[in-house]
């Protein structure tokens, strides 16, 4: 439900009464701005918090009127997230490198002949595509064998960079054998984000055939398109999707929003927009433990707008005077 638009209010000095003739007088200007600034200025030093938050979690174990045993549960859900970290950040690497290891050895001497097929077919479901996702498996994969043959054939270096001929970078083989060594060095060292920016090359993508698509409303119906076969287009889609896991970042800017105790979150908005059921649905359960209304500050559609739950309704409002 969208309503009027939301407008920040400033802080205002206290004045006294006085005759319009008299007001510059006894309630001058300069006087009323320094008041205000020193308003501000009290208002931020009792703030909670003090500066935006990005533990979300943290905060609510800290500030919201839980019971021990909510405390618990939130406490649990929170480290078990921090302990699941690492393996998002090596979700490609790790996927891929136990897929190199299983094709290799299944098709290097443990199955016997009649048991190809089989493998074959299961071996291409997991390598399959699903529509609006990147498969792991098959992108750590594919990857982890362009590295072990860009490193076997001396496909790297200044030389290999700097050459412009495309017949003669097809035919380059260097015939050094360090491939094997290469991957073996890239998993011990590098996580999801550094891999993909590290090692994605033009010819990589072209190989693939990795291109970006988007969304199209077309009414009744939702429709995928090709926007970009650009390189560097597709290696910003791969980085973005894998920061922050390809969760929206947010933070909580105020708990105690218009000295009402309603929670203030912010969306960092990074040219993509929340999806609305998934941010509808958290604010109710944010409702649930904080016990007043909750807010969400994002863009949608380039126009910024305030998220709220309230206990009983959701609105949405356009947000004016109000900057980054």
């Amino acid at each position: 439900k969208e309503e009027e638009e939301e407008e920040e209010i400033p802080i205002q000095a206290g004045r006294f009464k006085s005759k319009d003739y008299m007001d510059r007088y006894i309630n001058p200007p300069e006087y009323l701005e320094r008041e205000r600034k020193r308003l501000e200025k009290e208002r931020e030093k009792h703030k909670i918090p003090p500066e935006p938050q990005r533990d979300v979690l943290l905060f609510l174990l800290e500030h919201a009127p839980l019971k021990n045993w909510q405390a618990d549960i939130l406490s649990i859900v929170r480290e078990e997230s921090y302990y699941f970290v690492p393996q998002k950040q090596t979700k490609v690497m790790n996927e891929g490198w136990g897929s190199y290891w299983h094709a290799k050895m299944m098709t290097e001497g443990l199955l016997e002949p009649e048991e190809v097929i089989d493998y074959a077919d299961h071996h291409s479901n997991i390598m399959g595509i699903m529509p609006g996702r990147v498969n792991p498996y098959k992108l750590g994969l594919a990857l982890f064998r362009d590295i072990e043959e860009r490193w076997d054939k001396g496909r790297f270096g200044k030389e290999y960079e700097e050459c412009q001929d495309i017949e003669e970078r097809r035919r380059w083989d260097k015939q050094l054998g360090l491939g094997r060594q290469k991957i073996f060095e890239v998993r011990r060292i590098y996580n999801d984000v550094s891999f993909i920016d590290e090692f994605l090359t033009k010819e990589f993508c072209r190989e693939q055939k990795l291109f970006v698509f988007a969304e199209r409303d077309m009414g009744a119906e939702k429709w995928y398109e090709i926007v970009s076969r650009e390189f560097e287009q597709i290696k910003k889609t791969l980085l973005f999707s894998l920061t922050n896991f390809g969760r929206p970042i947010i933070r909580v800017a105020d708990g105690n929003y218009r000295n009402r105790g309603e929670l203030y979150l912010t969306h960092q908005h990074e040219g993509v927009d929340m999806d609305l059921n998934y941010a509808r649905a958290t604010l109710i359960n944010l409702y649930t433990i904080w016990g007043r209304p909750v807010h969400v500050e994002t863009v949608i559609k380039g126009q910024r707008m305030l998220l709220s739950y309230e206990g009983d309704v959701h609105r949405e409002r356009r947000i004016r005077g109000r900057t980054d």
